[in-house]
């Protein structure tokens, strides 16, 4: 009877075989042998996302878990191998469809830096209050979801009101609400108007007043308090050990955010500071978003103030009428071919790091290759570390305060 209950779990009918992914038969065996048991969360599951979690608990305390995801994967880099450099635009931005603009940033960059091509610093302006735009709608979007998982449900509700703030900009700027699709080759599609500008500004006076409701409302409650305080620690050195990155990275004690380290488009023209936490725990990861939020509007707010004036695309790439855009990206940009060559760029997105790198041949006028690194994909082996020793009543609080979005991780 032992036997063929440890069989069932392990072999499913011929039929199902073929969508199921085996979990290690030496994991079950030991389990069923010990007082051990394997708890199973997701693919399904409101608290893991479109993620399974393969948890080893024993009583209720986590011993190990092990991520199987790959739910959501989209195979973008073979897709990027038949596609026009211009068409991977709209491609490379759904993983993280909030976050388009940095995104957008990484890929374009790329294909710039093989072209050798010098953006016009109004471009840049622009690009960069989009990216920081994105990069406040994905810390909100990550702080309801945190919500959700220890059971808040009004701490989803604000922020989620509150993202409806960047992506009614977003409409504004873009046409769209989310996925741009706005940031090209040598700048950006059209220019921002006064009037736009000037909502931005007023957005972002409405958006900090609900926000410090919401700190009163969600973040500071003690629930929340309680919930993460002191739970998923990660140190410092094990940050560093397992490549965690972004906000989770800083809330752990390391300083290092590539738009300090590295600056690019318009970050060196504007005063911010970079917001690094000490405790590594759930808590601190939380705060160290919600401090970010008011980091980027304080940026946005400069960029607004100080934008120049001129063209948002650069003459090296322009081959056509600036004032008749529509219907002329696609042949300006169709026969688009970069050298032979490897070429690669790090942004900092808005949960960290975000890296592609372009392989051309010199001849197509599709990639060769092109591999892509998302910040969720990065951190999920800190997340399995932060997670042991705790119970298993943890185990969604914890994946909330890393903001793990399985769509960014699986590509």
């Amino acid at each position: 009877m032992e036997e063929y209950a440890l069989d069932l779990v392990v072999e499913p009918p011929k039929e199902y075989q073929s969508y199921f992914v085996p979990v290690p038969k030496e994991l079950l065996e030991d389990a069923y042998k010990s007082d051990d048991f394997v708890v199973f969360v997701g693919p399904q599951h409101g608290g893991s996302g479109h993620m399974r979690l393969i948890v080893r608990v024993k009583g209720d305390f986590i011993v190990e878990v092990i991520p199987d995801p790959g739910y959501v994967h989209r195979s973008m880099e073979k897709l990027a191998e038949t596609r026009l450099y211009i068409q991977n635009i709209p491609l490379f931005e759904r993983p993280s469809i909030i976050d388009f603009g940095n995104y957008n940033l990484g890929y374009v960059r790329a294909i710039e830096d093989a072209l050798e091509i010098e953006v016009p610093e109004r471009a840049k302006y622009i690009r960069t209050i989009l990216a920081e735009l994105g990069r406040i709608g994905t810390h909100l979007y990550d702080a309801g979801i945190l919500a959700v998982f220890i059971g808040h449900t009004t701490g989803f509700m604000w922020p989620f009101a509150m993202r409806e703030f960047i992506v009614e900009i977003f409409t504004r700027i873009t046409g769209t609400r989310i996925t741009g699709s706005f940031i090209v080759p040598g700048g950006v599609r059209r220019d921002v108007d006064e009037k736009t500008l000037n909502m931005i500004k007023r957005m972002l006076e409405a958006l900090e007043y609900r926000i410090k409701k919401f700190e009163k409302v969600f973040i500071k409650n003690p629930t929340t308090i309680a919930r993460l305080r002191e739970v998923g620690v990660l140190s410092k050195e094990d940050a560093v050990k397992y490549g965690v990155v972004g906000p989770f990275l800083r809330a752990s004690g390391v300083e290092y955010d590539v738009r300090k380290v590295e600056p690019y488009e318009a970050y060196d023209e504007v005063d911010w500071e970079m917001v690094v936490g000490d405790d590594g725990d759930g808590y601190t990861r939380l705060l160290v978003r919600a401090e970010e939020i008011y980091q980027s509007m304080n940026i946005v707010r400069q960029l607004v103030d100080n934008i120049p004036e001129g063209d948002v695309l650069s003459d090296d790439i322009i081959a056509f009428n600036k004032k008749d855009i529509r219907g002329s990206f696609f042949e300006a940009y169709s026969n688009l071919v970069l050298p032979e060559g490897e070429y690669t760029t790090i942004t900092e997105a808005a949960r960290g790091t975000l890296l592609y790198t372009i392989v051309s041949d010199g001849e197509s006028t599709t990639p060769y290759r092109v591999r892509f690194v998302t910040p969720s994909w990065m951190y999920l082996k800190g997340f399995m570390e932060a997670c042991k020793g705790h119970r298993l009543a943890d185990l969604q609080a914890i994946y909330g305060s890393f903001g793990y979005f399985p769509p960014e991780a699986d590509r």
